[in-house]
């Protein structure tokens, strides 16, 4: 499903190696320090930072110079980037059309995706009467009705607490296995991948450094990742607590 062919990008004057594959319908915990380049894998699957050398595999097609409209993937982050002057339907309805021009099925597919996520009879709603775990997972809605097999999740859970956090990562799951996603899930918490993750991707000096399952690379004595979990990432200050 997805597969990157020594991949190389440069951001400044810092260069990223990337050589990877991952099977399709599995969930994959992304870790690693910050700086390592979590973000910029999963930017580089999207399409939102540029490929300088080697070649981007997505669901069996070259991916590597399309657009990131053209691509099968839906990027979901901490920011849930919703229009707050825009109901909840027609925020997930953004996932269809832009001009919110949608078909009587484009309707249903909204409507059916605020009930997978648990919203059913919230549509009306605007995103300021929401908590914030009710807000993502408007945005959650969102990334549904686009239908595309993959799933690129960048930290989008990490402002909630602990209960909230929990419950969107057993509902991720739940879809995940419902409708077949390859999940990529950007975490410092290596308890979220013990959860919800069948493979985990480790990443140190802007490359892959370890990859298998959930407990080969935890179990692993590798210096790199031993220092890594003696060092709990702590939130950042200005993350929201809601």
């Amino acid at each position: 499903m997805i597969d990157l062919q020594g991949v190389v990008c440069c951001i400044g004057d810092q260069q990223f190696h990337f050589e990877l594959q991952l099977p399709a319908g599995q969930c994959i915990a992304v870790m690693g320090a910050s700086g390592t380049g979590k973000s910029t894998l999963l930017n580089l699957i999207a399409g939102f930072e540029t490929i300088r050398d080697g070649k981007l595999i997505l669901n069996g097609c070259n991916s590597t110079h399309l657009t990131p409209k053209q691509r099968p993937v839906t990027s979901l982050f901490q920011e849930h980037n919703l229009f707050s002057h825009l109901s909840v339907f027609d925020n997930v309805g953004l996932g269809l059309h832009p001009g919110l021009r949608l078909s009587q099925l484009q309707r249903v597919q909204v409507n059916e995706a605020l009930a997978q996520v648990g919203l059913a009879g919230f549509g009306k709603r605007l995103p300021e009467t929401l908590s914030g775990g009710e807000r993502q997972r408007v945005a959650l809605a969102r990334s549904l009705v686009r239908r595309r097999p993959i799933l690129l999740l960048d930290e989008p859970f990490n402002a909630l607490d602990p209960a909230r956090r929990q419950d969107m990562l057993k509902l991720m799951d739940q879809l995940r296995r419902s409708k077949g996603l390859t999940v990529m899930l950007v975490t410092h918490e290596p308890k979220d991948a013990v959860a919800i993750a069948q493979q985990i991707v480790f990443l140190h000096q802007r490359q892959i450094y370890l990859k298998g399952t959930v407990m080969e690379v935890l179990a692993s004595q590798k210096a790199a990742l031993l220092d890594y979990l003696a060092h709990p990432v702590i939130p950042n200050s200005h993350h929201t607590i809601v």
